[in-house]
């Protein structure tokens, strides 16, 4: 038996080392594009870019070897892009702070995360949440990766009559993700492992051999080890309590809360985490690891680390140990160094994955009790407001409220519980602080 077999033992879960590579080297392939995409809003609120993309990096891999190693959840973690946009182009922006002054309230938020872990409050509130909601949650996450798969191929687009669109079929991008589809799709029909994989990397073959996707140009190995020097311990906690950030902090605290309770819930379903009582397996670990990874974010320059949506790709490649999350952490090590290769992943070629494990999640809607309509409307408030909103966070809002709502007005009131009515009243405070 080989040391890692000894450390993760795959085969309890119904798994092997092979497997839980090839399943961290699809969520890493379906993750990637957060180097460049996190480090340019950061860059944009003001942080020196290089230091940016340092930290991002480190922030990735630390949190997500802690993920695998100590909580041994088959997930990655790194600085939200929901979160990351709040942070730069509202507090870094219309609100008028500074980065510092904005990363201290991110470090503050991770002490509120961490309080709320270690008090198990956090926990009370997830093992509370309805099971009946706990499936349209993940549902309506498999909804949310889609969308972002479609949008970010271009099979839809913006419209200013409609919202949105069938974009342009005709784009070679849109054209080698439908392609990319159906060649995935085929394969996972066929039962051949490593499918994802081996999509992406067809595709982005592909995309370069017709000249969609540019080679990299100029240097693509760095021989130094990227540190982020200039926003290292930079945050400024006493300048955002000076300020008195709350509704910051408090949207900050209660978006990431949310967002990966949603994303951790959601995955667990697929992986086999979720025992038949409700209760996740270690998830004390887990959310204690999401608590001390967003000050470490704060503290190497980034903004509130969260489980990765995209880890559903891994996990519907077969991962479900912590060594899916320590592959795609050393992954990340290695993307340090090779910054320019991973970059020739495009979004076109990750996004038939995405729309793929949308479709694989959207298998748990024959789960919720849709005949039971004080059930049926709450679960689809949740399910469809996720990506109609391209927000996790707000669609747990609505879901909650309604439930909470509805159950009251019938008269159902022994299918509520305290904790389920002070998570209503937070999303309703929290709704009324976006108030105009």
């Amino acid at each position: 038996m080989s040391v890692l077999e000894k450390l993760f033992n795959p085969a309890a879960r119904g798994s092997t080392v092979k497997r839980e590579m090839l399943a961290g080297l699809t969520s890493f392939m379906a993750m990637c594009y957060l180097i460049f995409v996190v480090p340019s809003m950061l860059a944009d609120a003001g942080m020196p870019k290089d230091s940016a993309v340092a930290s991002t990096i480190w922030v990735t891999i630390i949190a997500t070897l802690v993920m695998g190693v100590w909580a041994k959840f088959p997930v990655g973690v790194a600085p939200g892009l929901g979160i990351t946009a709040f942070f730069a182009y509202y507090v870094c922006g219309p609100a008028g702070y500074s980065w510092q002054t904005g990363l201290g309230a991110v470090f503050i938020s991770g002490i509120v995360f961490l309080l709320l872990t270690v008090t198990r409050i956090r926990q009370l509130i997830i093992n509370a949440v309805p099971m009946d909601l706990k499936f349209a949650i993940v549902v309506g996450i498999g909804a949310f990766i889609a969308f972002i798969g479609m949008k970010s191929c271009g099979i839809v687009a913006a419209d200013p009559a409609t919202f949105v669109t069938l974009g342009n079929l005709g784009n070679p991008q849109t054209l080698l993700s439908v392609v990319g589809i159906f060649l995935i799709g085929g394969l996972m029909a066929l039962r051949v492992r490593g499918a994802m994989i081996i999509g992406i990397l067809v595709i982005t073959v592909a995309g370069i051999v017709l000249g969609v996707t540019p080679l990299p140009q100029g240097q693509i190995f760095s021989t130094s080890l990227p540190m982020p020097t200039e926003t290292f311990m930079q945050m400024d906690i006493k300048g955002a309590l000076h300020h008195g950030l709350i509704s910051i902090i408090f949207t900050l605290t209660m978006v990431d809360l949310f967002d990966n309770m949603g994303v951790l819930i959601g995955l667990s379903q697929k992986a086999g985490f979720i025992r038949e009582d409700g209760h996740i397996e270690n998830l004390d670990k887990a959310l204690i690891t999401d608590s001390m990874a967003t000050m470490a974010s704060a503290a190497l320059g980034a903004t509130t680390a969260t489980s990765y949506l995209e880890s559903a790709a891994g996990v519907a490649e077969g991962g479900r140990t912590g060594l899916t999350a320590v592959t795609i952490a050393f992954l990340f090590f290695l993307a340090l160094f090779f910054s320019p290769l991973v970059g020739m992943v495009p979004a076109y070629a990750t996004a038939p994955v995405l729309i793929i494990v949308g479709a694989m999640m959207m298998q748990e809607v024959g789960r919720i009790s849709f005949k039971d309509f004080t059930v049926a409307l709450p679960a689809f408030l949740t399910i469809i407001s996720m990506p109609l909103t391209f927000n996790i966070a707000t669609g747990f809002g609505f879901g909650f409220v309604s439930w909470v709502g509805i159950k009251a007005l019938s008269g159902r009131f022994k299918d509520l519980n305290i904790v389920m009515l002070c998570i209503a009243i937070c999303f309703v405070i929290n709704f009324a602080l976006r108030l105009p």
